[in-house]
């Protein structure tokens, strides 16, 4: 009996024994799986890479780990020296004060990408980059909670008026007052947009003990004890601190003028972290100046300076208002944040030029495929952008005909169209990507092997 269980035992030891160096052949055989191919375009000479406007360095760090040529700016670029830049460069990376208009995207011959480190895309010309091949990224997550933080924080500056007192401390006045001066416990906050950044505020106002309503186009599943409304006017009506956080679109400029703030209540409080058109600013600073709105935050403007410096002029008669707390677009300037937009947008660049990868990019078709491994001989991957037109897969097909297609994918975005496929038993891709240019749809053409 108990030579049975020493060989029981001894059976069991050499399962796991067994079971043991089957884990290890089959972590060896992932371990040895072909590797992803390092690809690399076709006339194409260095990839060349501008940042303006101080990007954070998580980006720059990036891209020359690629190798490619890094030139960076600390502040924007305007007109002529825009232009001159932009022509030879492959990617250029902006922030929100650098205009990219029509104009100058006609300039800019080589560009293949634009990042924009931040979460807004209007400072480009979007359409005008996709009809010429250019793809645009963005950042539309990583500064989400910087922005909230701030907006808690200018509720409680609004509600204690913490920003005439300290004004007034500066100058030497001592004004201890409890006047209007408020908690936020218990109060309402209405969030118009609830986004990425009104639902990360709807829950840190809702933990400070404030009760949270909001307003958007679209059907989105409250989180907490939020509560959506039908419509602005109603939003409005009942909030203690409306709170904006839309995009800039035809339907949201001037969305606030003069008869929503006045529909607000009276001494309520008003703050635009979004885009400064959506704001009226004649009509915010009557409302101040009259009292019908106690206090109000702007971040955004309308028309705002191109570099730091003693230019904000545009708007004198905000200067005197009550109560009003003015920044210069700081609402993602937090190093947390700026680290994770350098690293995202850097990211989203490498992935299209290294393997044309177009997922996030704002103006074109998303596709990617898998990638190319290192044992996959005289295979090349194309990447074919063009007028969206009937007729194109079947021509650049043809050209494809004497050549295996392993992998294929075309989508479209309005007038664009995308082809990304990998060919293979290539011997010649002078050639192919000749034939390629020559189609009469072609937008721009990459070869990359």
């Amino acid at each position: 009996m108990v030579h049975a269980n020493k060989l029981e035992n001894n059976n069991i030891s050499t399962k796991a024994v067994n079971n043991v160096e089957e884990i290890k052949r089959n972590r060896s055989d992932s371990v040895n799986q072909a590797k992803p191919k390092l690809l690399r375009p076709f006339n194409t000479n260095e990839v060349k890479i501008l940042l303006l406007e101080n990007i954070n360095e998580t980006a720059i760090e990036t891209f020359n780990k690629q190798g490619y040529q890094v030139e960076t700016y600390s502040n924007a670029l305007v007109g002529d020296e825009l232009i001159e830049k932009i022509r030879d460069v492959h990617v250029i990376g902006i922030r929100s004060k650098t205009k990219l208009t029509k104009q100058v995207l006609e300039q800019a011959k080589n560009l293949l990408a634009i990042g924009c480190f931040c979460i807004g895309t209007n400072q480009v010309d979007i359409q005008t980059a996709a009809k010429q091949g250019i793809a645009v990224f963005n950042s539309p997550f990583s500064n989400s909670r910087s922005v909230a933080e701030l907006v808690v924080g200018e509720i409680i500056m609004l509600a204690r008026q913490l920003g005439d007192r300290n004004s007034e401390m500066h100058k030497g006045i001592w004004n201890k007052v409890s006047r209007h001066c408020y908690e936020i416990r218990g109060k309402v906050l209405g969030i118009v947009g609830y986004g990425h950044i009104g639902s990360q505020l709807s829950v840190l106002a809702e933990a400070m003990g404030m009760t949270v309503y909001f307003y958007d186009i679209l059907q989105i599943m409250p989180l907490g004890q939020a509560r959506p409304l039908d419509s602005l006017d109603s939003l409005l009506a009942i909030s203690d601190f409306v709170s904006l956080h839309v995009p800039e679109t035809d339907e949201t400029k001037n969305m606030i003028g003069e008869n929503e703030i006045q529909q607000m209540k009276k001494g309520a409080f008003l703050l635009n972290n979004a885009r400064g058109t959506v704001v009226q600013i004649p009509a915010l600073v009557k409302g101040l100046q009259s009292g019908h709105i106690a206090g109000a935050a702007v971040d955004v403007f309308p028309k705002e300076p191109a570099s730091n410096g003693p230019h904000f002029k545009d708007y004198p008669d905000l200067l005197d208002c009550p109560n009003l707390i003015l920044t210069p677009h700081i609402g993602g300037s937090t190093e947390e944040a700026q680290r994770m937009i350098g690293l995202e947008v850097s990211q989203a660049l490498t992935k299209y030029i290294n393997s044309g990868t177009s997922i996030n990019a704002v103006n074109f078709p998303e596709i990617d495929l898998r990638a190319i491994h290192e044992d996959d001989k005289n295979m090349v991957r194309v990447l074919y952008i063009h007028q969206n037109i009937p007729g194109v897969l079947r021509e650049i097909n043809e050209i494809f005909a004497d050549h295996n297609v392993e992998k294929q994918y075309s989508d479209s975005k309005g007038e664009i169209a995308y082809v990304m496929a990998d060919i293979a038993n290539v011997t010649d891709v002078k050639n192919l990507y000749n034939d390629l240019l020559a189609t009469r749809a072609n937008i721009q053409t990459r070869v990359l092997y």
